[in-house]
């Protein structure tokens, strides 16, 4: 058995050499672990491809699986990043501490929860309020907010999203109909309503949006205001969500724990730098907005 072992690590080490890459270096490869938020994982993917190229040293893993899971990784010591697309809530942080955790926030992004329909819907704008009642199962038929004579078919995420947290409770106010179908992802959600003529869907704005403020087709994206009487907002325009002009905006987030140190710090710094705030533009989501800047460079970043 350890002669196979010596074989096989002998074996590794031509391999090594023969690409030109320094053995020791190799495997003294920095590991860095991202796991949560669905809305997330495409844009730290591509994030992370990026660091790596700069930084061949570093090999950055990054999963999905809902912000609640990241969460949960990051006060049982599992993650050294858990992405959420949504603060975290007293219990968790008490959680946290009890685990000896002291969870650091950092805004990395934001993003403009989209309210998606299917094309040959009519309707093009929506109230808060209308949005609210529709997804608390109140309004069940289109032709209630001025649309046709059809039901609404609702497609939102699972309990475990941080997309479903934020949404129930600064839209719904209150609990989700029953009748919800209950979607893994964005990407789900996004094909659900391509199929269902009176579907409605809530997603991460880069699922839906181009970085040219082109709309996925197969999809329509409504315009949201306030209250009846105020102006509605699309996600689309980049100025709606930095003014805060559109009413479902929110911040991206990540947590470390404690201060990040080494290169899980470079990394943050890397997508906090123009370079990492192009490549979120590039991926149809938003740059952080300046409170959050002026929040980060507090935190030291």
């Amino acid at each position: 058995m350890i002669k196979k072992l010596v074989i096989f690590a002998f074996v590794g080490y031509c391999f090594l050499f023969g690409l030109g890459m320094d053995p020791n270096q190799a495997w003294a490869q920095a590991m860095i672990q991202v796991k949560g938020s669905d809305s997330e994982v495409n844009v730290v993917q591509r994030l992370a491809e990026a660091f790596m190229k700069k930084h061949p040293e570093v090999n950055i893993s990054v999963t999905g699986g809902g912000s609640g899971t990241g969460i949960a990784a990051l006060i049982n010591k599992k993650t050294d990043i858990a992405n959420s697309s949504r603060d975290l809530s007293e219990k968790e942080l008490e959680a946290a501490r009890k685990a000896g955790v002291e969870p650091f926030r950092v805004v990395f992004a934001t993003d403009g929860i989209s309210v998606i329909t299917h094309p040959q819907n009519p309707l093009s704008k929506l109230t808060m309020d209308q949005l609210g009642k529709i997804y608390r199962g109140q309004i069940a038929n289109w032709k209630e907010v001025g649309g046709p004579d059809m039901k609404i078919s609702l497609y939102g995420r699972q309990s475990n999203s941080g997309t479903y947290v934020f949404f129930r409770e600064l839209v719904l106010k209150g609990d989700y109909s029953p009748h919800m179908k209950s979607m893994n992802g964005n990407a789900q959600i996004v094909e659900g309503v391509e199929r269902d003529k009176g579907g409605i869907g809530y997603v991460a704005v880069g699922y839906v949006v181009s970085e040219k403020g082109e709309v996925k087709p197969g999809v329509k994206i409504m315009a949201v205001s306030k209250d009846e009487k105020a102006e509605a907002f699309s996600p689309i325009q980049m100025e709606n969500i930095m003014s805060g002009k559109y009413p479902i905006s929110r911040p991206l987030f990540q947590f470390t724990i404690g201060k990040p140190s080494g290169k899980i710090l470079d990394f943050i710094r890397f997508e906090l730098s123009d370079e990492g705030q192009r490549i979120v533009r590039q991926q149809g989501f938003f740059p952080v907005q300046e409170n959050w800047k002026e929040y980060n460079r507090k935190q030291g970043l």
